[in-house]
């Protein structure tokens, strides 16, 4: 069965086009676009009319290259910005005109679920899993062995994070402090809701992590089959973290590894991410390439 899979965040939209059969999945096409619709929602409460302007430009590309590649089935899922929004219903208004489907607005729950469908296929790894995935608005923790046990899904995430603390360029240290108690205290309280500490193995998704684990790996550019299971240190987390905070947002785009749509936002995720292997207390995390994008395509057959 061919699927089309499009998960929409606070900071980016993506397509998955696979051929799915008998639990194993065949990529045809991955696409990313950073759109930001979650821009100014931890602020206004609403989707700005640029941001949804973007997200439909990117939605026409992708409804023409599904239209091209002959698909059996569509699933588009949104998260944490259209959760918040409080005109998504024109965000869901406009889905609908663009791609003939409905978007569903899924809740915290069911994105982790499918996050972790997504993360454990193909992963070679001790058991139970914590698996953590780092979006713009929001971050979920999932525990679990061959399903989701335990799942939490926190208000933190690399451009609300940013756009409530880090306003210089670079960040002040006040500002990194601040934001440093916010993303613990959220931490804490997820990893008193999930046993994530008692884990085997600490696995990071998304575009936060799979750039700090390029940044870390030292690649000259993006290269998705070398970030795939590659094993980062806490350390080298954390220096990576500490250089991105401490650079403007100039020089962290001119890093090779770098999508321009990240360069704004890079350093709140990193911070994130320092600080849950700090208090998770894990001296290692598995980068996956495969995430929810990859569950909802599993949905799908």
């Amino acid at each position: 069965m061919r699927v089309a899979a499009i998960d929409c965040g606070t900071n980016s939209i993506r397509l998955l086009i696979a051929d799915v059969t008998d639990g194993r999945s065949t990529d045809i096409a991955r696409r990313m676009e950073i759109v930001r619709l979650g821009e100014g929602v931890d602020r206004t409460g609403r989707l700005s009319d640029a941001a949804l302007a973007r997200t439909r430009k990117a939605l026409q590309v992708y409804a023409a290259e599904i239209a091209e590649l002959g698909i059996d089935r569509v699933r588009m899922c949104a998260t944490s910005a259209s959760r918040d929004a409080a005109n998504a219903a024109d965000f869901r208004d406009m889905v609908r005109g663009v791609l003939g489907v409905d978007p569903e607005v899924i809740t915290g729950d069911e994105e982790a679920r499918l996050s972790f469908a997504g993360a454990v296929a193909g992963l070679d790894a001790a058991p139970p899993f914590l698996i953590f995935d780092i979006g713009g608005g929001s971050t979920e923790f999932v525990t679990g062995s061959a399903r989701v046990e335990h799942a939490i899904s926190m208000d933190i995430g690399c451009v609300r994070m940013t756009e409530r603390h880090l306003h210089s360029d670079p960040p002040a240290a006040a500002e990194v402090a601040a934001a440093t108690r916010d993303i613990t205290e959220a931490v804490e309280t997820a990893l008193a809701a999930v046993p994530g500490r008692s884990a085997g193995t600490l696995v990071g998704l998304a575009g936060t992590v799979t750039t700090v684990t390029a940044l870390a790996l030292g690649l000259p550019s993006y290269d998705s089959a070398r970030i795939h299971h590659a094993r980062v240190s806490r350390a080298a987390v954390a220096k990576v973290a500490d250089e991105l905070l401490a650079m403007t947002t100039a020089e962290r785009l001119a890093l090779p590894v770098m999508h321009p749509g990240r360069a704004d936002v890079i350093a709140g995720g990193a911070l994130i991410l320092k600080i849950i292997m700090d208090r998770v207390g894990r001296t290692e995390l598995v980068a996956s390439e495969h995430d929810i994008l990859d569950g909802i395509a599993f949905s799908l057959s």
